[in-house]
This record gives structure tokens, sequence and C-alpha cells, in this order.
């Protein structure tokens, strides 16, 4: 029943994650908060547990993602090259500060960081891409890259919810915003994993099935499934304008983002 459960979530955060750009981990993450609890496993490391197996099954479904937009021209590689390296070293140093933060302060961090975003993609929906803006330097988008990579291990996601809102923000279209962002989704997602593995190793997680914060067979189970439906979300991405894709993502975002908010306060 587990298995059935794992893949289920695969299923939703694979399609997710080609839909947005998000690498999964906006479903992925209250999902897996949901499913940890009800197994019985320590309230302290639960929302751990969730954020680095979400990172650990994004390494699979970045992949599928960055695939799917590649062959449609989705991703802009100049501008991955740039982002990539920072985002990397944030994101692996952005485990170690979540492996110090308490679960419940999680949960509020990510809750209101969510719907910040939300309501700042709802308001873009609204507007048209400014084709006049252009993107910063090189350096500034090292730097850029870096502070996505530290909040997306804190967050457990791909960094979609913030590097898709970045580069729409210096006129980038919104599709290839979505496949640039799902290509950074991947370095991301490996040097974040690694971060939740080593720095719960360190803490000793005493929960079955885990490798310091990553969950084995919530990993497999997601991965395997994700890797398939990443291809439909990315097909779907470009068969919608782009002002239908913010707001849809939006709503997505409000979701999940007031879900934590409500399980801060119980």
């Amino acid at each position: 029943m587990e298995l059935i459960i794992f893949l289920v979530i695969g299923a939703l955060a694979g399609f997710a994650a080609g839909l947005f750009g998000v690498g999964g981990g906006t479903i992925i993450v209250p999902l897996l908060f949901i499913v940890f609890s009800q197994m019985g496993y320590n309230p302290d490391v639960v929302m751990h547990l969730a954020l680095g197996t979400s990172l650990a099954t994004i390494v699979v479904t970045s992949i599928s993602s960055l695939m799917a937009h590649n062959k449609k021209g989705g991703i802009m590689w100049p501008l991955f090259k740039n982002l990539a390296p920072g985002m990397a070293i944030g994101c692996f140093f952005g485990a170690g500060i979540a492996g110090w933060l308490s679960a419940v302060y999680l949960q509020f961090i990510v809750g209101l960081f969510l719907l910040w975003v939300a309501y700042n993609m709802f308001m873009g929906s609204k507007k048209t891409v400014d084709s006049t803006k252009t993107l910063p330097t090189t350096s500034a988008q090292m730097g850029a890259g870096a502070g996505i990579g530290i909040a997306s291990a804190i967050f457990g996601i791909g960094g979609g919810s913030l590097t898709v809102p970045y580069l729409t923000h210096y006129g980038v279209v919104m599709q290839k915003a979505v496949g640039t962002s799902a290509a950074c989704g991947l370095p991301i997602a490996i040097a974040g994993a690694l971060g939740f593995m080593l720095f719960g190793m360190k803490a000793e997680v005493n929960v079955p099935n885990t490798i310091g914060y990553i969950h084995i067979y919530a990993f497999l189970g997601i991965s395997i499934m994700s890797f398939f439906t990443a291809k439909f979300g990315a097909k779907a991405a470009h068969a919608l304008s782009p002002a239908v894709l913010k707001k849809c993502f939006a709503v997505l975002l409000v979701c999940v983002g007031c879900f934590f908010l409500v399980k801060g306060f119980l």
C-alpha cells in the first residue's frame, strides 16, 4: 500500500514538474509530510524527511522534464550555465540550514513563501512580457542562482518557484522560463539531495529505510512514476497560453502554502 501511495504521488509530481517547471516539489513535500506523519515517524524529522526525499526525487524528474522541454527548444542553455553553479553550491549549504531549523518553523517558512510567490505569479499573469528588459550581468545571475539554491533546499523544491518568476521578471517568456527552470532543477536537486543525506546522517536520524533525511522507498516509488508523467506535463505547458499557465501555477502554490500554514498552527 505504501508503494502504491508513493507511485501516485510520483504521477502527480511528475506532471506538475513538466507543466510548471517546479520539479514537483510543491506537490511532493506536502504529500510526503502527510504520509510520513501517518506512518508514525518522529514529528521532529518528518518535515526534514519530506524536504530531503523531495529533492532526491527531483533529480529523476528534472532529467525527464529537461529532455521534454529541450526537444521543444524551451531551454536557454547560456542562461543555465550562469545560474547552475551558484544554485548547486547554495542548495548544498541550504540543506545544512534546513537541518538546523525546527519542523514547525520550516512549515511556516514554506507556507508563507509559497503564498508570496503565488501572489506575484498571479499578478504577473495579467501583464504582458516586457521585451525591453534585459537579463542582469553574469555575476548577478550567479548570485541569484546561489540565493535560489539556498531557498530551494529549505523549501524542498527544484527552484521553479523562484527561477520562473525571476526569469519572467526580466522579460523571458513563460514557456522559456519554465523550460530553463526545469533544467536548473537538476543541479539543485543533486546538490540538495547530497546535502540532506550527509547532514541527516550526521544528525543520526532514527527512521527505517532512510539514508540521512532521504526515504529510500519513497524516493524509488516517486522517481519511477514521475519520470514518465513529466513528459505529459511538458507537452501541456507548451499547449497553454503564458497567462493561463501563470494562473494555474499561482493556484497550485496557494493551495500548498495554505496547507503548511494550517498545519503549523495546529
